[in-house]
């Protein structure tokens, strides 16, 4: 009875050893280039940057994606492409997938899968020297800049409609922007009232800047980031999820949230396009 108790103890660390294996199996085409090409670009931290003092990638998706990398035994290749080609560049196959903070969302479903990894939404900031705006409310007939690249100009559009054209208040003056670099500058020169990011990047930009940018409110809007992915391309998608999930059961990824400060933005599953 010992050994047969055993056998099936036994039988069943094979299976669950197996079926984690298989769920994290790379497609033929991947393993036989050696790696995974994975979009990029540097310009959201602490998302994704670069070291000033090195001028190496970093970041929370850099250190994901490398982690994703080492759970799979595959080089992960980062090419820097512009945000808006990204998309594209996944369905072209110039690329497996992107890493880059994109928010997943139904339009982009159309035509990308999207592993969501990570939890956010856009949050309205401004100078800590304007104490005529303490809060979001106090936006309405405002100048409010963001990346024109993102979802954030919708975003703050249907804010507006809700809260401050519903209540017979102007509008919100919407002004799209090169990205939330531009934003800021804008903002320091009075160009903006105010502007929106991510809920994430704003504690990491406030501790580079001290003093020079007060958050208003919490975010106003509730998103997923996720990962894009082909929709031509399961094998990838599972074995990059199943990868992803093996890191949120052995603590690899809140390790690396925990690092950059956003263990509130993870999520307890990668789960594929809840967006």
């Amino acid at each position: 009875m010992k050994n047969l108790f055993l056998s099936v103890i036994a039988t069943a660390l094979v299976v669950q050893s197996s079926s984690s294996w298989a769920a994290t199996e790379l497609p033929a085409s991947i393993k036989a280039k050696g790696e995974i090409t994975v979009a990029i670009m540097p310009n959201y931290p602490p998302m994704d940057f670069k070291d000033p003092a090195s001028n190496q990638l970093t970041g929370v998706d850099y250190d994901l994606g490398v982690a994703i990398g080492k759970e799979l035994g595959i080089k992960v290749n980062w090419q820097e492409i512009a945000f808006e080609q990204m998309v594209n560049a996944v369905v072209t196959k110039r690329v497996d997938m992107v890493m880059s903070g994109m928010t997943d969302t139904k339009e982009r479903q159309k035509v990308v899968d999207f592993i969501d990894y990570f939890k956010t939404g856009p949050q309205f900031y401004t100078l800590t020297a304007r104490q005529d705006l303490q809060h979001d409310i106090d936006l309405c007939g405002k100048h409010v800049g963001t990346s024109r690249r993102t979802t954030f100009p919708q975003e703050i559009a249907n804010w507006s409609k809700a809260h401050c054209e519903a209540a017979g208040k102007p509008a919100v003056v919407v002004v799209g922007t090169e990205g939330s670099a531009d934003a800021r500058t804008q903002l320091r020169q009075r160009r903006l009232d105010a502007a929106v990011q991510g809920s994430e990047t704003l504690p990491y930009i406030m501790s580079l800047e001290k003093g020079t940018f007060k958050p208003l409110d919490k975010a106003f809007a509730f998103q997923y980031t996720g990962m894009a992915i082909g929709k031509d391309n399961t094998a990838l998608r599972d074995a990059i999820q199943g990868a992803l999930n093996d890191m949120i059961a052995n603590g690899t990824y809140q390790k690396i949230l925990t690092k950059w400060g956003l263990s509130d933005n993870g999520v307890a599953k990668a789960t594929v396009n809840q967006g």
